[in-house]
Formats: C-alpha cells, structure tokens, sequence
C-alpha cells in the first residue's frame, strides 16, 4: 500500500540525524535525488486509483516537504557548528547584506501550484525549445493554422517541407500534457506550470515571453461539470470565498467545447470599476474537454476515456492579484519595483 510506504518514510525522515557533511549528503541522494525513494514513490503515483489520489497526493507533497525541510535543518545546523566565534571573517564588510526576495510571479506560481496540488494534480515539466510535434501536431492545430506562422511562433530550426520538423520555442506549456499522454496511461492529473514564448512587440500589456500554468485531468467519465467545480474551487482559493465565475463559450484547437472563464472583480465585488471596465467580470483562463482527436493523437483511447484541460497566464493572475498595469516590470529587475512584494513572501 502506498500510503503506508509514505508514513514509513515520513517517521524515517523526521528522525534522521547526521554527524558530517557527507553524510548529510548521502540522505540527500537516498531521499530527494532522481533515483531516491520519495521520486520512486512519485513514479508510483500513476498507478493510484482515482479516488484515492487527492489523499496520496497530499501526503507526498507533505512527505518531500518534510525530508527537504529535515535535511536543510542539518545543513544549516552543520554549517553554523563549523563556524563558530573563532572563525569570525573580519574583512567582511560592516554593512548589513539585504536579503533577497521571492519575484511577484514566483509567489504567485507557488500559490497556484499549492492550490492545484491539494486538489490531487502533481507536477510535470517539459522543455522550453520543442518540436512542432508535441506544440503543435499532437494539441490538434492544422498544418496551415496562424499560429504556426512566423508571427507567433520563434523557430530555432525551420522546415518548410516538413513542418514536424521543425524546432521552435514552445508556445504553451500544452507540449508538456502531449508528453504525459504518450507516456502514461490515465487516470491523468498533472499541473504544468513554465515559461513560454510568442513573437509579439513587447509593451504594456504583451511581451515576447511569459508564463503560463496549464492543468489536465483524464479518467473515464469525466464531465464538464468537474471541469467547473475545480475551477470555481480554484478562484474561490485564489481570489476570496465569494467570488462568482462565469464560462463562455470559445475556441481552441484542442479542446471542444472549449470555453473563456471570467471572475468577478474582486476590486469593485462585481458592482463595475475601471478595473474590470464596468462590466463587473475579468476573464482569467482558457478550458475545456479534450477534443477526442488529441487523445488519439497521443495513444489514448478516447472511447473509454475523456478530458479537461484548461490554462491560464501567470502574469495575468498576479496583475489581479497586485494590480501591476505594466507588464515589463515583471523582467526588468527593477529593486524598487520587487521591494514592494517583501510582505508576500
């Protein structure tokens, strides 16, 4: 039983102890590393029934953060042992050494991670130069579709013959859900947070990279109304217990029906400001069900199982989280700027 393995580790991680450096660092290995125990544990994750996910999933998450927290304490505690008063550096400058701060859109990626990650959704990560297979082919967009094009998409190599060839900056992060699909089988339920690129002039309101989180779910039975209830829980997380959502329809080339969901604003309660230019809603998030051809598309069968997707712009939730009317402040290091985020961390 997972969870039992899962407890087992956690009493072990909580009752670790080291006498050297290299010790600490062969818990390191044994625990956190890519062939440690937690990441087989993680490995295992997939083969959990469906509704046992959102619990196993909670005490994974809990079982990292504690083997990182314990074993971060025992370097800390080491590191101060060995430098005791004596070895005091009296060159070191006088002055005190400000500390760092986490970035606005680190906050509020690590928000929405813990949000999702309660919920039952782990983490997946891909590579930000792709192909136009896993960007592209497999999210179902047509060989002539605009997106394609030199003014959306970077190329790094480019392929007029044949466009599958070709080696571009991701999009959107969807090339990541393409590279769980072909590789595991459902139930799926990843969260796929990263930054992503668009040939767009850069000004107040666009910029040539930014940052997306996108999610996917795939089971039997699963229905748009799960779709909703897992958004609503998200906004109501995010944004305060009485806001209201509202999904209309749209189009994308991977999901159908696809659709756009708005928030009420939180500045003015939905009653109209310039914020939300009087209509009382700000739209925040593409979704929908995974169009059946993606899911053959990626050694699915669609027959036995359905999807929902859905993604959203980091920049666009930290805009109406903070209220930052300029997106390049967000790459532009300004201290200033940053400093004003020290009470988020």
């Amino acid at each position: 039983m997972i969870l039992d393995k899962i407890e087992q580790l956690l009493d072990e991680v909580k009752n670790i102890s080291a006498k050297d450096a290299s010790e600490i660092e062969a818990l390191r290995l044994k625990y956190l590393s890519k062939k440690g125990e937690i990441n087989a544990l993680m490995a295992d994750f997939r083969n959990v029934s469906a509704d046992q996910k959102k619990a196993v999933g909670m005490k994974l998450n809990e079982l990292k953060q504690t083997a990182t927290e314990r074993i971060n304490a025992l370097k800390e505690q080491f590191a101060n042992e060995e430098n005791g008063a004596d070895s005091t550096d009296l060159t070191r400058t006088p002055y005190p050494i400000k500390l760092g701060t986490r970035h606005p859109l680190t906050i509020v990626t690590n928000e929405i991670i813990d949000i999702f990650s309660r919920m039952g959704f782990v983490l997946a990560d891909g590579p930000e130069v792709e192909d136009d297979l896993h960007v592209f082919t497999k999210m179902n967009f047509a060989a002539d579709h605009p997106a394609r094009d030199m003014q959306d998409t970077f190329f790094v190599e480019q392929n007029a013959a044949d466009v599958t060839k070709n080696i571009i900056l991701r999009s959107h992060t969807s090339s990541v859900q393409a590279r769980v699909m072909e590789t595991t089988q459902p139930p799926i339920r990843v969260i796929c947070p990263g930054r992503v690129y668009r040939n767009e002039a850069i000004t107040a309101r666009a910029h040539c990279f930014f940052h997306q989180v996108e999610g996917l779910y795939i089971d039997k039975n699963v229905s748009f109304t799960d779709l909703k209830q897992v958004l609503l829980s998200f906004a109501r997380e995010m944004f305060g217990a009485d806001t209201k959502i509202r999904l209309r329809p749209s189009y994308f080339p991977f999901t159908e029906p696809s659709a756009e969901m708005d928030i009420s604003c939180h500045i003015c309660g939905g009653t109209g400001c310039s914020f939300c230019k009087h209509t009382g809603w700000v739209e925040i998030l593409g979704c929908g069900m995974v169009d059946p051809n993606v899911l053959e598309l990626c050694g699915i069968d669609s027959s036995v199982y359905s999807g929902y997707a859905f993604g959203m712009g980091v920049e666009r939730i930290t805009n109406l989280k903070y209220q930052v009317s300029d997106l390049r402040l967000f790459s532009e290091n300004d201290v200033r700027f940053l400093k004003e985020f020290e009470a988020a961390n």
